[in-house]
């Protein structure tokens, strides 16, 4: 295992240590792993928080601040964050508007979410609604989930929902957009290469030097099948189709087009993905009203790509478009 590291116990701590040098703009509790904005909580503001386990970043972490998240709890890598991370993070961002919980679909996720929620309700009254991202089409059910995972959505639903509650909409509301974001989008990723968990130190699974794993989950879970390596022009059609008939989407929808890094892929081969992608999408009718390139939810070091589609209307676009200020994206600001 080659990596940047001291200690692997202590990666996480130490990240986050990192982080707040970085962003003098965050406030970081290092000891319970929660990244804050700085003037959260804001008064009559519902506050959105998120999380997931480390490995993933920027999410979620690099995604709070203005038009986006009040808070972000960080788990160990791979690993759903703890109730009592959850809960303190949702008492501190509570303005009186109530808090929404962004919930990506993974079992642990889940489970410690809706304790969380409970607990702040019962010890503080604070209304708490979450939304749960299921947006991955590759498998109905995999080895951290019953039913789909949540996957590039989470970054399309955390921007449009944290311009929602910026705008000063209520929780309803902001809960609203949340799950329209959620109902109308899709994405598949695939994997070139696995990823080392740096306290397991060695690769999740093996890939051969001529194989790939289409439909990979963002913590190596298998995905719909392992094939031989191909162009990428046949490697976007293995992603796009299937997201298409999903929904499905139409000629003349709008969208939202997401193409992910996972962590090793280079922004070259990202960009190239777009472009076939955008080939296949113009094929169908389909027109891209926005677009986002990068890694934005990885998997450690693991090399190759998702694709996220968001069917959108002109609240979700203008959403998609107002004032973002955060670590990852930034703009209009």
């Amino acid at each position: 295992m080659k990596k940047l590291i001291n200690d692997p116990a202590d990666v996480v701590r130490e990240a986050l240590s990192g982080m707040a040098a970085a962003h003098p703009e965050l406030r970081v509790d290092v000891e319970n792993k929660v990244v804050f904005r700085a003037d959260a909580p804001i008064p009559g503001k519902v506050a959105l928080l998120s999380g997931g386990g480390s490995g993933h970043e920027p999410m979620h972490g690099g995604f709070v601040g203005m038009g986006m998240l009040d808070a972000a709890c960080a788990g160990e890598v791979f690993t759903s964050p703890v109730p009592d991370q959850i809960l303190a993070a949702t008492t501190a961002v509570d303005s009186g508007a109530g808090v929404l919980h962004i919930v990506k679909n993974y079992t642990g996720d889940i489970m410690n979410f809706e304790m969380a929620a409970e607990l702040a309700a019962a010890e503080t009254g604070v209304e708490v609604t979450a939304v749960v991202v299921n947006d991955d089409v590759a498998v109905r059910d995999s080895l951290f989930t019953a039913g789909r995972r949540g996957v590039g959505a989470t970054v399309v639903l955390e921007k449009i929902a944290g311009a929602a509650a910026e705008q000063g909409r209520s929780l309803a509301e902001v809960a609203t957009v949340a799950r329209t974001v959620n109902a109308n989008s899709r994405s598949m990723g695939m994997a070139l290469t696995s990823c080392t968990v740096p306290a397991a130190g060695k690769p999740t699974f093996e890939l051969g030097e001529t194989e790939m794993e289409i439909g990979v989950g963002i913590h190596g879970e298998p995905g719909r099948h392992r094939a031989t390596l191909a162009p990428a022009r046949e490697i976007a059609a293995m992603l796009v189709e299937p997201i298409l008939t999903d929904l499905p989407f139409d000629k003349g929808d709008k969208v939202i087009c997401f193409v992910n890094g996972m962590g090793g892929t280079p922004l070259l081969e990202l960009y190239l993905m777009y472009n076939e992608v955008a080939r296949i999408l113009g094929g169908h009718g389909i027109g891209i009203a926005r677009s986002l390139v990068g890694p934005y939810i990885t998997s450690l070091e693991m090399a190759g790509c998702s694709v996220t589609l968001t069917r959108v209307d002109d609240d979700l676009l203008n959403l998609w478009d107002a004032p973002v200020r955060t670590p990852a994206l930034r703009w209009g600001v």
